[in-house]
């Protein structure tokens, strides 16, 4: 068996998120029934990130979204929410209005379950008071068709930090479970450091890691950088979902950290949908409607043309 290859990228990316698609080889199926007292079952879900409501630029790329997901042949078990759900306020009646917003749109997902962390847009100026009253928890566990999914919570202390005792939850998490069961982890920032000028990193994303490097089969899904990107550090393998609000650029290529130019060319760049295809994971990035778009600032010409 591959431990590298029991998750399978079968669609779409929608700005923001990925359709994941879990499929083991066969011969895994009688491996992880072996060892892990069940045999996982193919199955997708979807990550979104950043969505933002509540932005002065809408929630018009997050509805899109939405209908694209509800379009699919296959409907994905659940969806994943990597945090930044809605853009933050310091009127705690506003960011309430927000959240409620949220759960409008999202609420017209038909899907099963939403699952959720909280970004620091979020729950960094409360603690995560305001999103616990709405979504729950900041940090859990579930376990769905031979997999164990993890919520990791690396914002609400209004700091890139995990915590303590959010750790040792976490190890006493896992500590059930055999080094072979496919473990995804589903969080805000990432957990290494991407670029922590940028507050790309979590300050004990190292410690996070060290508690899961017994596993073989590891997956960290992530947002807050606004922009695909795929990392490998020992078995664990960390994917950043784009998001539904505008791009950053890359960080090898500039050090200034601020939203990529609209270029009128190709005006759904960075937003369009991203196919995979399996056994050979196969990418094609298919850019959305090409309609005629004038103007030179970014996003806001996508709102206005009713494009997104």
């Amino acid at each position: 068996m591959n431990r590298r290859s029991f998750l399978r990228l079968s669609a779409a990316s929608l700005g923001t998120g990925a359709l994941l698609q879990f499929t083991p080889a066969s011969a895994a199926l009688s491996h992880f029934a072996r060892h892990n007292g069940e045999a996982p079952s193919p199955f997708s879900f979807v990550q979104l990130s950043d969505t933002h409501v509540g932005h002065p630029l809408g929630t018009s790329a997050f509805e899109r979204a939405v209908d694209t997901i509800n379009a699919l042949d296959a409907r994905p078990d659940f969806v994943l929410f990597t945090g930044d759900l809605t853009h933050d306020s310091e009127d705690a009646g506003e960011h309430a209005r927000r959240m409620k917003r949220f759960q409008e749109i999202a609420g017209r997902l038909r899907v099963r379950k939403r699952f959720h962390v909280p970004g620091e847009h979020d729950a960094a100026l409360d603690g995560g008071t305001l999103f616990r009253e709405h979504f729950g928890d900041t940090h859990y566990s579930f376990d769905h068709r031979g997999v164990h999914f993890i919520g990791i919570d690396n914002v609400s202390e209004g700091k890139p930090i995990v915590g303590s005792e959010q750790i040792a939850w976490l190890r006493r998490d896992v500590a059930r479970f055999p080094h072979t069961t496919p473990i995804v982890v589903f969080t805000h920032r990432p957990l290494f450091d991407l670029k922590p000028d940028w507050e790309w990193f979590t300050t004990d994303g190292d410690d996070v890691m060290n508690v899961l490097a017994p596993y073989d089969n590891v997956t960290i899904l992530f947002g807050h950088i606004h922009r695909a990107h795929h990392h490998t550090s020992g078995n664990a393998r960390h994917h950043a979902a784009r998001s539904l609000i505008f791009a950053f650029p890359d960080p090898a290529t500039t050090e200034e950290k601020k939203p990529l130019p609209f270029d009128k060319e190709h005006p759904f760049r960075n937003l369009g949908i991203r196919q995979i295809t399996t056994p050979a994971l196969a990418i094609n990035d298919i850019e959305l409607t090409a309609r005629e778009i004038s103007g030179t600032e970014g996003i806001q010409q996508l709102n206005k043309g009713g494009l997104l």
